[in-house]
């Protein structure tokens, strides 16, 4: 069953070029992942890293559109299949949102348990993604 989950929308007071740069590389992803996550490993378009205690996951960047979307799906032993879109719209010149809309392919079983650590997933790297930028 398709579901949709979405973040709520982060104001964040930079560029829509540089939110886009910065989430647009693994390399630079490592540093808005939460503490859960051990064994990070990125070559720019695709990483894998374990959630301590769960399992071990891989993301790949598939689409790329400038300054305003991009599109990581979820790979290796996965139990469901996932995307996570992140939006980017530029609000002014140093002002941006970011938003993470997650669409999974799960029962509705593995919803009840999975949407909810999904979306404070996005919540967390938007957040980190705030600070980073507003350095």
């Amino acid at each position: 069953m398709s579901r949709k989950t979405e973040s709520e929308k982060k104001a964040i007071h930079c560029a829509a070029s540089k939110a886009y740069n910065f989430i647009g590389s693994f390399d630079h992803f490592g540093h808005l992942v939460p503490d859960q996550i051990a064994n990070w490993k990125s070559d720019g378009d695709s990483c894998s890293f374990e959630i301590k205690g769960l399992a071990s996951l891989g993301l790949r960047i598939t689409e790329r559109t400038p300054n305003s979307k991009i599109i990581m799906v979820g790979e290796g032993k996965i139990p469901f299949a996932f995307s996570f879109n992140i939006l980017i719209q530029e609000l002014a010149a140093q002002e941006c949102q970011v938003q993470i809309v997650i669409d999974s392919e799960m029962s509705p079983i593995m919803a009840m348990m999975a949407e909810k650590p999904l979306l404070n997933f996005a919540d967390m790297v938007l957040t980190k993604l705030k600070v980073e930028m507003e350095k």
